[in-house]
């Protein structure tokens, strides 16, 4: 039996407001971020999710909160949520906290995590889907160059092939 994924990307938080390089810092929603995510809630209320990840870190796991909220509190009580680190945002090393701007010409530190690694976070996390989740609908709360690093491996396609997803867009892949 197939797993059906509703990939997510976390709402909006102030260092994307501000143009910071988050990495694997926790993050704080906006609250803008806040709405985004009571509105993507209210959207997938009456959507049989039987299971909720999200990445360890605050902002995704808030995010994750929020639109498990927003249901009614049978299903909250019935869902499933885990918290995982393969799902965290790709280590930017020295990078992290500084303006994106700045950063478009600059030379990759070595601290920075390899996109091999990070592919390798995508497909172990779609190996645990499909391995312990068959079956479920499945809402998983990532960030942006993680969410692309799991479409990346899903379709065998380059990541600069993946287009952006925005703060709280959902992605429905079929595993």
């Amino acid at each position: 039996m197939a797993c059906k994924l509703l990939l997510v990307r976390h709402g909006e938080t102030e260092d994307n407001v501000n143009k910071i390089m988050q990495g694997q810092t926790q993050g704080r929603l906006t609250l803008h971020g806040i709405e985004q995510a009571r509105e993507l809630g209210r959207r997938l209320r009456q959507e049989p999710i039987q299971v909720f990840i999200s990445s360890d870190l605050a902002r995704a796991a808030e995010t994750m909160r929020i639109i498990v909220g927003e249901r009614d509190e049978e299903a909250q009580r019935q869902a499933q949520v885990i918290h995982t680190p393969l799902l965290r945002e790709r280590d930017w090393g020295s990078f992290t906290g500084h303006y994106i701007p700045d950063l478009q010409t600059a030379v990759f530190p070595d601290d920075v995590e390899p996109l091999e690694d990070l592919k390798k976070r995508a497909a172990q996390f779609l190996s645990e889907l499909r391995k312990h989740h068959s079956g479920h609908t499945v809402l998983a709360v990532g960030h942006g160059i993680i969410n692309k690093a799991v479409q990346s491996v899903y379709f065998g396609r380059p990541m600069n092939e993946i287009e952006k997803m925005q703060n709280c867009e959902v992605r429905v892949m079929e595993l």
